[in-house]
């Protein structure tokens, strides 16, 4: 007998069954994206910047990128990964989105650890054992440290336990004995307050575990206090209001960011001008190194000081100024050996101080107005007063009047506008010069010394220029890089370390549209979200650096958060000197300014107090700079990235950003890999979510499980019927 075919269902009953799958599949998507939070990829601009010496061995270009759609929002700061798995600071959402990059072109996320106040830093052991380092929603509290398990899908929350005033930057030792956290301890913003700055550091437990209350110890500056057991250096910058009457010192020094070097740790003093020591073991502040100041009169040392050009003038010039001396005040710090010895190198970006009245910085012009002195008649300055000449740069208030006070005979400005390496004792073996200015006003002339959050040329000349802030440090094949990222005109350069003495540039990239302006064309766009997507990368704040073994892409990579333009980009890191990196060619049409060796540090650069000799001479390379070789870098070789998280303001900037730690990110389990024994990845430790963003998900998640009963309602009766 012939199949007969089984009668069609009546109407009623498809469209009901349609109903139900509608809705179940309805219900089961709205339940993902509450879970998920979905997922945006930027491609790379049509036109990135690509800058480079000649016979460069290194070319960076675009992976693919994670976007918030959030602009100028800290929503992509700090980076640490391990496996294939980003985690990137979301600062005042205080979160950190978990992201997945095993395809590189397609960066996903796939959850957020959510703690409260606002999140400044993340790093991870290679093990998986995470921290988080969250600020206190009143910054001048105490702050705390939040563990998770980065070996589980979700990164299930451990624990926490309690750090210093606003915790700024945490890093974990290479041997993964302890987390170490710098306290920035900024006053509140009427100055009425100011904590201590400190650097915590914590006992971690060899198990992925969160360590006990009673592993956490403080190493305080109260031994530089007067009468104290050590003295503090006399170019150690103390300054400003003091609002307490105890502890003076450690209330004005503020750690910054840490880098490990053997059993020493440093950190940054930005404001001071300095460097800590810090004993690990017994967690104590042992030294304070001053770093001294970099002479812009000296040949190679130059800086573009205005952006108010006369219009008969081009708008770049690059000039030196004899008796205008730049402090270095970094905020990035990391480390790399060479000839068995390890060096320092830091971003010298520069920072003031503006709470409540207390404003430590002026423009030059303004000088003798407002209760300011002017500058000596005799100073060597008297004449380069104008606005085309150093009347717009601002300078710091405190520093170069003459002994009577009654007059400025030197004028000092915030940050060196370069890197530079030191011995770890704090003499400097290097600095770039004017090589960032020079190298980026050849790569982007029409936008040269751009800010960030708009395009415009020179907006930033008057202030600290490029602004370097990012760095880390890695080797690819046998060489050491350092990584810098330009907080303001963006973009990533690349310097060889083989000879510390003399760094050479090799290539610069900027995955950046600058005839996109976001903030000037943001209000009146039809699709703010796509108008900040073709952009590209705005305001570079962390770098984490991946060797080819370690990157999802089988060669060396970098991790770069984004802070304005909210992105988590990946850039490839080609190694042109490799037989394996194919018909790539070095560099690109254009040739560095500088030439070959452009960014080696200018031979007559030195440094002041601990910077230079006894004699005022420049310090000179020792017999290991000789050596050639590179070692690998020491500090963040646990892949942990650094730090503090707020938006540095145009002119108003609190020095409170930093950015990541280190060369390697963790070998060690996938990211993404492991579940439970019971095959669940439970988060119930996490802390709950707050806010807007937890009325949302409940929202959505009711929506979600009220269409999914009503189709499985409608489905029961279709299956009756």
């Amino acid at each position: 007998m012939a199949h007969q075919p089984s009668p069609l269902p009546s109407a009623p009953h498809t469209i009901t069954a349609g109903l139900a799958a509608l809705l179940l599949s309805t219900g089961m998507s709205l339940g993902l994206t509450g879970v998920s939070g979905g997922a945006a990829q930027a491609a790379e601009v049509p036109d990135p910047i690509s800058h480079s010496a000649p016979d460069a061995a290194l070319e960076l270009d675009s992976l693919g990128s994670y976007e918030t759609g959030q602009f100028d929002e800290s929503a992509a700061e700090i980076t640490a990964v391990h496996g294939d798995t980003v985690y990137t600071v979301n600062a005042q959402a205080a979160t950190v989105d978990i992201i997945d990059i095993s395809d590189p072109a397609e960066p996903e996320k796939l959850g957020e650890i959510t703690g409260s106040g606002v999140a400044n830093s993340v790093a991870i052991r290679d093990d998986g054992l995470g921290v988080i380092a969250l600020e206190d929603e009143d910054k001048t509290k105490t702050g705390s440290l939040l563990f998770f398990d980065a070996s589980t899908p979700s990164a299930k929350v451990l624990g926490s336990v309690p750090a210093g005033s606003l915790p700024d930057m945490v890093t974990v030792t290479p041997d993964g004995a302890h987390a170490l956290v710098a306290n920035e301890g900024e006053p509140a913003e009427d100055f009425s307050t100011d904590p201590e700055g400190s650097v915590t550091v914590v006992d971690l437990p060899a198990e992925v575990a969160a360590p006990k209350e009673s592993d956490v110890h403080t190493a305080d500056f109260h031994a530089f206090e007067e009468g104290g057991a050590r003295t503090l250096p006399d170019d150690v910058r103390i300054f400003g209001p003091e609002p307490h009457d105890d502890h003076p010192i450690s209330r004005n020094l503020e750690p910054e960011y840490i880098t490990i070097a053997g059993d020493k740790a440093y950190a940054t003093l930005q404001e001071a001008n300095s460097i800590a020591v810090v004993d690990i073991a017994s967690a104590e502040v042992t030294d304070i190194l001053p770093l001294g100041y970099k002479e812009h009169g000296k040949a190679g040392n130059g800086l573009d000081a205005s952006d108010r050009d006369p219009k008969d003038a081009p708008e770049t010039n690059i000039e030196t100024y004899p008796g205008l001396r730049g402090a270095y005040m970094p905020d990035t710090i990391s480390t790399f050996s060479s000839g068995g010895t390890d060096y320092l190198v830091t971003a010298n970006e520069g920072d003031s101080r503006e709470w409540g009245d207390f404003v430590d910085a002026a423009r030059v012009k303004d000088l003798g107005d407002d209760g300011l002195a002017p500058v000596c008649a005799d100073s060597p300055l008297a004449d380069e007063l104008d606005d085309e000449d150093l009347g717009r740069l601002n300078i710091i208030t405190d520093m170069g009047l003459n002994e009577s006070g009654e007059c400025y005979d030197e004028l000092y400005a915030f940050g060196a506008r370069s890197f530079s390496v030191w011995t770890t004792d704090g003499k400097l073996i290097a600095d770039s010069g004017d090589t960032f200015e020079q190298m980026t006003a050849e790569a982007i002339p029409d936008f040269f010394n751009s800010n960030h959050s708009e395009s415009n040329s020179e907006g930033r000349s008057d202030d600290k220029g490029p602004e370097p802030e990012a760095l880390t440090v890695g080797e690819v094949g046998e060489t050491t890089y350092a990584f810098l990222g330009f907080e303001r005109v963006g973009g990533i350069a690349a310097f060889d370390l083989s000879n510390p003495s003399q760094p050479e540039f090799v290539t610069y990239f900027n995955n950046r549209d600058f005839t996109v302006s976001v903030e000037d064309e943001i209000e009146d766009a039809s699709d703010p979200g796509a108008l900040l997507s073709s952009a590209g990368d705005l305001g570079p704040e962390g770098l984490t650096f991946l060797n080819k073994d370690e990157s999802p892409s089988g060669e060396a990579a970098l991790v770069v958060g984004n802070e304005v333009s909210g992105t988590t980009s990946l850039y490839s890191v080609a190694d042109l000197k490799d037989d394996d990196s194919g018909d790539s060619e070095a560099g690109s049409d254009s040739q560095a300014a500088t030439g070959a060796d452009g960014a080696a540090a200018d031979s007559d650069s030195e440094a002041e107090g601990s910077g230079s000799a006894a004699d005022g001479t420049p310090v000179s390379a020792d017999a290991d700079a000789d050596s050639g070789g590179s070692g690998s870098t020491s500090a963040g070789s646990n892949g942990a990235s650094g730090s503090g998280a707020e938006a540095s303001a145009e002119g108003a900037d609190s020095g409170s950003t930093t950015s990541a730690v280190g060369s390697a990110s963790v070998e060690g389990p996938e990211g993404n890999a492991s579940v439970d024994a019971d095959g669940k990845d439970d988060n119930g430790g996490s802390l709950p979510k707050t806010g807007a963003d937890l009325g949302q998900y409940l929202l959505i998640g009711g929506i979600a499980f009220a269409l999914i009963a009503i189709g499985i309602i409608a489905f029961i009766v279709t299956k009756r019927r």
